[in-house]
């Protein structure tokens, strides 16, 4: 088996992060004026003022933290007996 650099929690998390990015996004989106002429109040929700946001800012801490913990330590292996 193949080691890898992350451990189960660290993908866990950056695959939550991705899920908080994805959401604050399409949260942001969305809500514009149905001809280019007019102005819609929709822009300044709180959804896309605050939530969004707020969602997004969680979603980039995640991934830094994601990357930045250090995997729980395996069991070490006994080192192979030449005879």
């Amino acid at each position: 088996m193949k080691d890898f650099a992350f451990g189960k929690e660290n993908f866990l998390l950056i695959i939550a992060a991705i899920v908080f990015l994805i959401t604050g996004f399409a949260l942001m989106s969305g809500g514009g004026a149905s001809d280019s002429v007019s102005f819609s109040n929709k822009l300044f929700d709180t959804q896309r003022i605050a939530v969004a946001p707020f969602m997004t800012v969680i979603g980039f801490a995640l991934v830094i933290v994601g990357i930045l913990i250090k995997p729980k330590d395996k069991a070490p292996e006994e080192p192979v007996k030449k005879a």
